[in-house]
């Protein structure tokens, strides 16, 4: 494009200004924001996932419940043929109490079993509570 006589043809544009060095103390301000807004994000993230298994979980623990109810029923049904079976060789009411007794004992040996099982039990955190200890020593005498 050809420039008129009376136009002037445009000025460049400034030079960027020249970076100005931070200071110290501002470049531990950006990373102390840097390091806040990345803990932030982290913890985000966690919240997002925990929130995210947690569904998963809870619909697992609901289709296992659901399992849990119908062996149940499957048991009592099996309880009850196991019943009139024995009802066709001896009298119903001695039949119910066999298998009265039956699921008795194993009641018996399942609840001695958990009770065993359930001594063994430590709901004190032994590993973080010995790691807390050392860490107050070593908050105590750093250098040590």
């Amino acid at each position: 494009m050809a420039l008129s006589s009376h136009e002037r043809p445009a000025a460049p544009a400034p030079p960027p200004p020249a970076p100005t060095e931070a200071s110290l103390g501002d470049l531990i301000g950006e990373i102390g924001q840097d390091l806040s807004q990345l803990v932030r994000d982290e913890i985000e993230l966690a919240k997002a996932e925990i929130k995210q298994e947690s569904t998963k979980a809870g619909k697992a623990v609901g289709l296992l419940g659901g399992a849990g109810y119908a062996g149940h029923v499957v048991l009592l049904f099996a309880s009850l043929t196991l019943v009139f079976a024995l009802a066709n060789v001896m009298d119903p009411a001695w039949a119910a109490l066999i298998v009265t007794v039956l699921w008795a004992v194993v009641g018996g040996v399942l609840y001695v079993l958990g009770r065993k099982h359930l001594r063994t039990v430590n709901l004190k955190p032994e590993r973080t509570v010995e790691t807390l200890k050392e860490d107050a020593r070593w908050a105590r005498h750093p250098t040590s």
